[in-house]
């Protein structure tokens, strides 16, 4: 009977030692910080993502994910429940992303700001915020991927057109003309031979040529030097510009002077000059009609009708 009470004392005191182990396990590994719920709902796969995950505000741990589950209003939709401090600066600018850490694949929620409200998002323990979750990296590179793998494909499509027979006939043969043209461009070395071989000579003759020209412009220098001499001889108070000019006005003298001198007197004597050859004239035919005039003198001018002496015929 005693060693029943022993064994009973021995059990009872094994179970309280256990449920104290447990509860001290339970009180050290429980949190007692005080968080606020958020919630993040996204149609984005969340892969690597468990219950317990960290939430990191900017690169330091705010919080625990909480729970994973679908939207039972919306087919496709993801519910992420989130426990964040108190003191987390949480904002209608918050947004989360995707990290991962290292190459192990565990996935936590990564949350920026970008600065857009900064006044404080209100949530509670019965209708939490929502919290936009924003693709990740990995996603942006799965989605350009997937456009990148197009383009390639498209790419690939238009090589292979471009590589089909018909255009490898073509290439062929563009190949086969420049080779031609090559073979030809080999021959104009030669050709050119000759005339390279006269080039020394025409340099020399071009050279002489330059040397004439050189001469000739020395040349036309003095002569513009001796014309501009000459110029300025003949422009000078005594030169031959200035003679010139003396004689044209003493010239002028001469005629103003012939002109209202010698001219008046030449007028006069013309003048007389036809008065006497009139009267020679009247004279001459007087005697024509009349020579007998030149011994008994010329008869009178007969009296004419109203003159003494008048006789009617």
């Amino acid at each position: 009977m005693e060693n029943k009470a022993h064994a009973l004392i021995a059990g009872l005191f094994t179970v309280a030692l256990l449920v104290a182990a447990i509860l001290g396990v339970l009180w050290f590994n429980g949190d007692r910080v005080q968080r606020m719920p958020y919630e993040i709902a996204t149609k984005l796969s969340v892969p690597g993502l468990n219950p317990q995950a960290d939430v990191r505000y900017r690169g330091l741990n705010v919080g625990r994910v909480d729970t994973i589950v679908f939207d039972p209003q919306s087919p496709g939709q993801i519910l992420i429940r989130l426990k964040i401090n108190l003191d987390t600066p949480m904002t209608p600018a918050t947004f989360g992303t995707l990290g991962y850490q290292g190459v192990t694949g565990i996935a936590y929620i990564q949350l920026d700001d970008d600065g857009s409200n900064p006044a404080k998002l209100a949530s509670s323990a019965s209708k939490p915020a929502r919290i936009p979750l924003r693709p990740s990296l990995f996603d942006n590179i799965q989605t350009k991927g997937a456009a990148i793998l197009l383009q390639a494909e498209e790419t690939v499509a238009k090589l292979n057109g471009l590589l089909s027979p018909d255009n490898q006939k073509v290439m062929v043969s563009a190949f086969s003309d420049v080779s031609k043209t090559a073979n030809r461009f080999e021959s104009i070395p030669g050709q050119l031979a000759p005339t390279l071989a006269k080039l020394p000579a025409m340099t020399e003759q071009l050279n002489q040529a330059l040397t004439s020209i050189t001469a000739l412009s020395q040349n036309m220098t003095v002569l513009s030097n001796n014309l501009n001499t000459l110029t300025a001889g003949l422009q000078t108070p005594d030169g031959a510009v200035a003679r010139l000019s003396a004689t044209m006005a003493n010239v002028g003298s001469v005629a103003d002077s012939v002109q209202y001198d010698a001219l008046p007197r030449f007028n006069v004597l013309a003048s007389e000059a036809r008065s006497s050859v009139r009267a020679l004239n009247e004279t001459l035919d007087n005697f024509n009609r009349q020579p007998q005039s030149i011994l008994f003198g010329s008869k009178g001018i007969p009296p004419g009708p109203g003159e003494a002496g008048f006789r009617a015929p």
